[in-house]
């Protein structure tokens, strides 16, 4: 929040106190033009461990470093006077122990100003975001598919269909218990997501979870149309940014070489003109 802001940022217990009331609208934000978009019209910025495929060119999250994170969480930090901004933990910053991520996840806060953090996983993970959330760190927890976890789950698949619907509501069950403020369910069935909404006391937020979860969050550049050649089926596209900046990119590239661009009002004379006159 900036120093001369009089709007207060949205807070854990805000969004917490949610529940089951106006939907939350989450964008994820690498960036602080992007987060100043966000900012405008969303509850919350999520600083996604996402931003390795989406700005850094990797094949997954897992190359992400708390590096990255803090970089790109201070840029994102700097956009948002309103919404709340939420920090992923990045792949080995918190899986090895409780202790562990109290450290990650305190230094996160404390190197970006960021109210919160997020981490994937369920009940596995809830003797960690109680040890975090007993020691002032509010967590938002990732239940379903976790892209950390692709390797082990064989793919980015919808989790939580047949034998494995009561594993992820066992999960939301936990992450809920152990005191997560919210929860993301990834490409779970709608039908067990709005069960699993029901059955918690948190607002669940949807990633193609359908339209029965507390909220929905997309990646900000596939909502905007900036990625042509990759859609996944729980995206709409908002915009179609990539076009207009090929279109714009080509008109550009053309008038260079036609030597149109720079035409003289881009350009400065030799000679200053007389004062008083343009």
């Amino acid at each position: 929040m900036s120093a001369t802001s009089a709007v207060r940022s949205v807070l854990p217990p805000d969004i917490k106190a949610r529940k089951g009331g106006q939907p939350l609208v989450v964008l994820t934000a690498y960036t602080t033009p992007i987060a100043r978009l966000v900012d405008a019209h969303c509850d919350i910025a999520l600083v996604g461990d996402s931003v390795g495929m989406v700005l850094h060119g990797m094949p997954s999250t897992l190359g992400v470093t708390m590096e990255m994170m803090i970089l790109h969480g201070r840029a994102v930090v700097r956009g948002c006077d309103k919404a709340m901004v939420v920090i992923d933990m990045p792949f080995g910053s918190y899986e090895e122990g409780p202790s562990q991520a109290f450290r990650n996840a305190s230094r996160l806060m404390a190197e970006t100003g960021a109210p919160a953090v997020k981490l994937e996983g369920g009940l596995h993970m809830a003797e960690t975001i109680a040890f975090l959330t007993a020691r002032g760190v509010p967590v938002m927890a990732h239940v379903g598919l976790t892209p950390q976890a692709l390797n082990t789950l064989g793919g980015y698949k919808v989790v939580g269909r047949d034998d494995e619907a009561a594993k992820v509501m066992a999960d939301a069950r936990a992450v809920d218990d152990a005191g997560a403020f919210a929860l993301v369910l990834e490409k779970v069935p709608m039908g067990l997501a709005g069960d699993i909404t029901r059955a918690t006391s948190i607002p669940t937020i949807g990633i193609g979870a359908g339209v029965d979860c507390d909220g929905q969050v997309l990646v900000v550049d596939d909502m905007l149309g900036l990625f042509t050649a990759f859609k996944p089926k729980f995206v709409k596209r908002f915009g179609a940014l990539a076009e207009a900046a090929d279109a714009a990119i080509a008109e550009y590239a053309a008038e260079v070489r036609a030597r149109t661009f720079p035409a003289v009002e881009h350009s400065f004379p030799d000679v200053l003109p007389p004062k008083g006159k343009a």
